[in-house]
């Protein structure tokens, strides 16, 4: 265990969603100097508004350190337009700007020549290389990924992830780091990945599942099926869907994701026809008001009710416990607990493999029937899965 007591200056890049929220949860966890920094005003002070809303939410709820008061914690709060200024003091520093491969190593190159020799800069990326972002630095071994779940504040998990020549000081200083900072749902859930793959943990599993989804996608389109019956296949209302949550989290961001995964694991993971057309129309879900549904109000416009019974729901299911088993064998993670305790405190669900241990021999034969009907080769059983192998890796 690393103290890291001489962490006195938390720097944030970027105050967007994630980043306001990694602000808050820092000022809660007593950092005497938190720094909050974005090139826009106006972005700045939609986050500064935001945090003290938070703070004081939690203060009514008696949910703030003992002595810690909204009006305290606000006068630990920085916000800075410049980034030489925003990092030149930084100890710990992590970035949160979106997606988007060339920005992050834009940002990497500045963090590296304007922060203390000292500091740990963290990358709060999703899916991306934090080897290469880390490249960008000058100073790889003092780079690490932290992968962190909205609403940052609510949930328990933040994935801490190694790139190439992550030293490990490094790795333990971020895992203290994220262990500090506090959680509605309880104690932090830190789930250490000492080797990087697209997508980590959580979002390599579910986004292993959009596979099935973009297919189904089509198939509905081409026949003319309500999406909604296709969602009520898999939730029930007032939960989305899973096409509802597409459009919730964006299509743009969706595809991305599609895409980089299509470059790094399989070409299969590319958009289908209906994302790709959806996207050419600048239909991109709920922030333009259409994407798979029309929405209003923050909801979607649904019609139908009934199912579409297009394919069995446990589907998606094996799906996660045969990519669940692909982590295993590509050493990412070294037991099937780790993925299941990940995926219960970053998405509130069960992971794949307490389930998996009964259903396993099934599910294998759904994923062969599913991968022969839908000709993706990538959801082929691995043999981890098929063997039932997997149950002696528990711990």
């Amino acid at each position: 265990m690393d103290n890291i007591n001489w962490i006195k200056q938390f720097a944030v890049i970027g105050a967007g969603t994630m980043g306001r929220e990694i602000a808050q949860v820092a000022l809660m966890a007593g950092f005497e100097n938190v720094v909050l920094f974005s090139r826009s005003q106006q972005t700045l002070d939609k986050a500064l508004k935001f945090i003290e809303n938070g703070l004081k939410k939690m203060e009514l709820k008696g949910l703030l350190n003992e002595r810690a008061t909204t009006k305290l914690l606000k006068e630990n709060l920085h916000l800075e337009r410049i980034i030489e200024k925003a990092v030149e003091n930084a100890d710990f520093i992590v970035e949160s700007v979106p997606e988007n491969m060339d920005l992050k190593l834009e940002i990497f190159n500045e963090l590296g020549k304007y922060s203390p020799k000292h500091a740990i800069l963290a990358t709060n990326t999703s899916t991306m290389s934090i080897t290469k972002i880390a490249e960008a630095s000058n100073r790889p071994q003092q780079v690490i990924g932290m992968h962190f779940f909205t609403p940052i504040p609510v949930l328990r998990l933040i994935e801490v992830i190694k790139g190439e020549k992550t030293s490990n000081k490094t790795f333990e200083i971020a895992i203290e780091v994220g262990k500090k900072l506090p959680a509605l749902k309880g104690k932090r859930y830190i789930a250490k990945i000492e080797k990087e793959s697209p997508g980590f943990i959580v979002n390599r599993l579910t986004i292993a599942s959009s596979l099935l989804l973009n297919w189904l996608l089509d198939v509905a389109t081409e026949k003319a099926i309500p999406y909604e019956k296709v969602d009520n296949d898999f939730a029930t209302s007032p939960d989305l869907g899973p096409f509802a949550k597409w459009d919730y989290f964006g299509l743009d961001v969706v595809c991305d994701t599609m895409y980089y995964f299509s470059r790094t694991i399989s070409p299969e993971f590319k958009p289908g026809k209906t994302l790709t057309n959806l996207l050419k129309e600048g239909n991109l879900g709920r922030k333009t008001g259409k994407g798979i549904y029309e929405w209003s109000e923050g909801k979607p416009i649904t019609k139908y009710e009934g199912k579409a019974e297009l394919s069995n729901p446990e589907v998606y299911y094996a799906i996660q416990l045969n990519e669940g088993c692909r982590l295993l064998e590509e050493g990412i993670v070294s037991n099937y607990k780790t993925i299941d305790d990940t995926m219960l405190a970053g998405m509130d669900m069960p992971g794949p493999f307490n389930a998996g241990k009964k259903n396993y021999e099934r599910w294998t034969k759904m994923l062969e029937s599913f991968a022969k009907e839908s000709g993706i080769d990538y959801l082929k059983p691995t043999k981890l899965m098929a063997t039932g192998a997997f149950i002696q890796l528990k711990k």
